[in-house]
């Protein structure tokens, strides 16, 4: 069984693309800082017959996010898909922003993927076969002045994929990411729409992989 593992695992977009993978039948890896909360979603997967394991993760802590992928690759062989969907979601002007939860807010946003990327590669560079999946959002094309960090902690998302794209390619690993333009409500089409996305980059051929979608969310 395929194994697909969710980093900031959430009740709209990464629960709707962890089902999406779900029903091609990978087994799910569900992690996030609130067990409680996360062991809720698992629920919700579990009782439509999905295969659901839950782990607590620091996404801000590269050492938690190393720690998480190593012990998830050592208990299943290998982790087929990787998405990472941690983000700190702040609202906050440039005078608003404590000036100690900067660097925290990034370290949750970018710096937790590039951690994850880093340690889920030479297993997928090993396999020739991977996909690492990264939720951005329009912030990082378009910033926002009372969404500062979160502006450019998903710009730094999308430099991340952009920049391992083509070198990740020739080792065989997909990585892309969904820039959503906007922002999407759990439960809602457009959760769906972008986990759909993300199943639709993780099943392009080889010679078609793309890198980038921009999402708008309708609702």
């Amino acid at each position: 069984m395929k194994t697909f593992l969710s980093i900031g695992a959430g009740p709209g977009m990464g629960l709707e693309t962890a089902e999406r993978f779900a029903r091609e039948g990978f087994r799910l890896v569900l992690s996030a800082r609130n067990e409680g909360r996360t062991q809720d979603l698992a629920g919700q997967l579990k009782a439509k017959g999905h295969t659901v394991e839950v782990r607590t993760v620091e996404a801000g802590d590269p050492s938690s996010v190393a720690g998480l992928v190593e012990s998830v690759e050592r208990e299943f062989g290998g982790i087929d898909v990787l998405h990472y969907n941690a983000a700190a979601m702040r609202q906050a002007t440039l005078a608003d922003q404590p000036r100690d939860t900067f660097n925290a807010d990034l370290a949750v946003t970018i710096g937790g993927a590039l951690a994850a990327a880093q340690a889920v590669a030479p297993g997928m560079a090993a396999r020739r076969s991977g996909s690492i999946l990264l939720t951005g959002g329009g912030f990082g094309v378009q910033p926002h002045p009372d969404y500062l960090s979160l502006s450019i902690g998903k710009a730094g998302i999308r430099a991340l994929a952009l920049g391992l794209f083509e070198s990740f390619k020739e080792k065989g690993i997909h990585v892309a990411t969904v820039t959503v333009a906007g922002f999407v409500n759990p439960g809602s089409a457009d959760a769906e729409a972008v986990g759909e996305q993300f199943w639709t980059f993780h099943s392009q051929p080889a010679g078609a992989w793309e890198v980038e979608a921009v999402y708008t969310p309708k609702g």
